[in-house]
């Protein structure tokens, strides 16, 4: 099973790629795949739930 299931899932349902999150992180595509490999800390996947929904708002926010 993959580490972080539940965060890939997440950007998943929300139409939110690797790249977009780890751009609102502020770190390299890379960087966001090596930080997913190994399973997070509940305040790191908090952090990344509230970017991956902060980029789903301003991409419905752009398309209305």
């Amino acid at each position: 099973m993959k580490a972080n299931k539940d965060i890939r899932e997440y950007a998943l349902k929300k139409d939110v790629y690797i790249f977009e999150i780890a751009k609102g992180l502020g770190i390299f595509k890379t960087s966001m795949s090596r930080k997913l490999s190994k399973e997070l800390s509940q305040e790191e996947k908090e952090r990344i739930y509230k970017t991956i929904d902060d980029i789903a708002e301003s991409k419905i926010s752009t398309t209305v």
